[in-house]
C-alpha cells in the first residue's frame, strides 16, 4: 500500500512538473546571440520564472518519490508503475496547453500504458517469493 501512494505521488508530481515546465519554456525568449548568452539567460529564467521553479520542485518531489519506491521495491516494477504520468501528462497538455494531440499519439501512450500494467500484475513484494517457493515445496511434500 505504502509503495501504492508513493508512486501516485510521483505520477502526479511528474505530470505537473513536466506541464508547469513547458509552461515556463514558452513564455521564455529563446533568443540569444550565442550558446554561451543562451545558458546565461535559460538559467536566470529557470531562478525567477514562477513555472519554472513550480516545475522544478514538483520534479524534485518526483524524484524522492521515486527514489523512496526504489528503495522497497525492484526496478523492474517502479519504473513501468510510473507509466500512467504519460497520460496524464497527455491530458493536461491538451487541456492546459491547448496541444493537438493526434490519434496515433493516444494510442501509442494507451500501449505504453497496458505494458506497464502487465508487468506491475507481476510484482511480487520481496520475500513473498520466498515464502510462496517455502509454502509450494511443504505442500509437496505431504
Amino acid at each position: 500500500m505504502k509503495t501504492a501512494v508513493v508512486l501516485t505521488i510521483a505520477v502526479l508530481a511528474n505530470s505537473v512538473g513536466n506541464l508547469l515546465l513547458s509552461k515556463g519554456m514558452r513564455d521564455y525568449d529563446n533568443a540569444a546571440p550565442s550558446v554561451g548568452a543562451w545558458v546565461l539567460s535559460a538559467a536566470h529564467h529557470v531562478v525567477t520564472d514562477p513555472w519554472m521553479i513550480g516545475g522544478v520542485l514538483l520534479l524534485i518531489v518526483f524524484l524522492s518519490a521515486y527514489m523512496t519506491a526504489l528503495s522497497w521495491a525492484d526496478l523492474s516494477f517502479v519504473l513501468p508503475a510510473t507509466a500512467p504520468a504519460y497520460i496524464l501528462t497527455e491530458f493536461l497538455a491538451k487541456i492546459f496547453l491547448n496541444e493537438s494531440i493526434s490519434p496515433a499519439r493516444w494510442g501509442g501512450t494507451f500501449l505504453i500504458v497496458i505494458g506497464t500494467c502487465l508487468v506491475a500484475r507481476s510484482f511480487v513484494a520481496p520475500g513473498e517469493e520466498a515464502a510462496r517457493q517455502a509454502h509450494a515445496a511443504g505442500s509437496l511434500s505431504r
